[in-house]
């Protein structure tokens, strides 16, 4: 995915994915090792999921283990308070730490969330600006993998941070 970092590039969307939006077929799901599918989106071989068009965040950086996304909280993303959605974090750090998992699954086996635990530590605004979602593995068995991440500001503070609990499953 190429990652133009400024501030609402050009059609008001900051991630254009060189392959654009949409869903893998299952077929190549079901054929490609995870790190690799991961590697193909950033890469353009693979569209970006539409989940990251929805909500303004993408990939920038994967390898075995280890996934980190960026995002810019925007206005779009309010709640009735006036700061960003929890929301936003949440699904923020169920992606990144999501794909650290999925960079570890072999081909013809996917995976699921079975459980997610966030801990919000400071807002987020529109004036927040770009922020990183960090996530790496814990510990991967057979069928369950855990991971946990951490969002952070452009000044390295820390916004959110999080475990998951993943089933790895066959296709």
């Amino acid at each position: 995915m190429s990652v133009d970092s400024s501030p609402r590039a050009g059609n008001g969307r900051t991630y254009k994915p060189a392959a654009g939006f949409g869903n893998v077929p299952r077929e190549t799901l079901a054929t490609t090792q995870g790190l690799d599918l991961l590697k193909g989106m950033i890469d353009g071989r693979f569209p970006a999921p539409p989940i990251a068009e929805t909500l303004d965040f993408g990939m920038a950086e994967v390898h075995e283990g280890r996934c980190v996304f960026t995002g810019l909280p925007s206005k779009k993303h309010y709640n009735p308070s006036g700061s960003v959605h929890g929301g936003f974090a949440a699904t923020l750090l169920d992606s990144a730490m999501g794909c650290a998992v999925h960079t570890m699954v072999p081909a013809g086996k996917g995976f699921t969330t079975l459980e997610i635990k966030v801990n919000y530590v400071r807002p987020m605004f529109e004036s927040t600006g770009e922020v990183r979602c960090e996530a790496a593995i814990i510990n991967v068995g057979k069928s369950v993998a855990t991971a946990d991440g951490k969002i952070l500001d452009s000044k390295g503070r820390l916004l959110a941070h999080g475990t998951t609990t993943c089933l790895i499953f066959d296709l």
